[in-house]
């Protein structure tokens, strides 16, 4: 697989939607983490990112011109031990649940399917992060409709169980632009982790993302050894 700049990647589409980085420093000490949200509407654009525990939530940035909750107020991130879940959508819950009751990323994932936004029919991205013995593996996931048919649902995973310092994976909802707006296509992106430092991994990807449509970005490191994590959040709305 050929790994691309983040920076190109992103810059070069004006709108892939919501997106998911996971991957690992090039100095292979920290477990790299990035969820970020765009928005046309108004509706999507009143949103922040707000820390929730150890996770993150959605909330309207104004309340009164909150017009519909269902698909854009929800836990971005949470964290089940040494297990961290991020997605673009209510399934986070629905992996955290099934993890707590002993059961997989995937067993959870295949309980749901695409957004109920026709003609669109967002896909629904996933990410879970597993840190233990001072190594970690990833894994992603979509859930998408068939070419926009709304009876047929397609469900992908991928795992990295080695993942290699320097390296990580992109998924987001949307392939670019549109209307009806295309869903993402293929295997996750093979990105390239050029920093280990937080705050740098942080502002290029902020500084890469369409300045009309990004909304709200989230990152994370975990250390590898000791488990610290350290977390930011980017609202363009503050």
């Amino acid at each position: 697989m050929k790994f691309v700049e983040i920076q190109p990647e992103l810059s070069s589409n004006t709108y892939p939607g919501r997106g998911i980085i996971l991957g690992l420093t090039p100095d292979g000490n920290h477990a790299a983490i990035a969820y970020f949200i765009m928005g046309r509407s108004e509706n999507s654009r009143n949103r922040v990112f707000v820390y929730e525990g150890r996770g993150l939530r959605t909330q309207a940035f104004d309340p009164a011109k909150l017009s519909d909750p269902s698909l854009i107020i929800y836990s971005p991130v949470r964290v089940l031990d040494n297990h961290t879940i991020v997605t673009n959508g209510d399934q986070t819950d629905t992996v955290y649940d099934f993890m707590a009751d002993g059961k997989t990323f995937a067993d959870a994932l295949r309980t749901r399917t695409f957004e109920p936004d026709a003609p669109n029919f967002t896909p629904r991205i996933s990410g879970l992060v597993t840190v233990s013995d001072g190594g970690f593996s990833y894994q992603l996931s979509i859930l998408k409709s068939n070419n926009g048919n709304p009876d047929s649902a397609q469900r992908f995973f991928y795992e990295y169980a080695q993942p290699v310092a320097g390296e990580g994976h992109f998924i987001h909802t949307y392939a670019c632009d549109g209307n009806p707006i295309p869903s993402y296509e293929g295997e996750p992106t093979g990105v390239v982790i050029a920093d280990n430092d937080l705050d740098a991994f942080t502002n290029l990807i902020w500084d890469s993302l369409n300045e009309e449509n990004k909304v709200s970005l989230f990152t994370r490191f975990i250390d590898l050894t000791t488990g610290a994590v350290e977390s930011r959040i980017i609202n363009k709305n503050q």
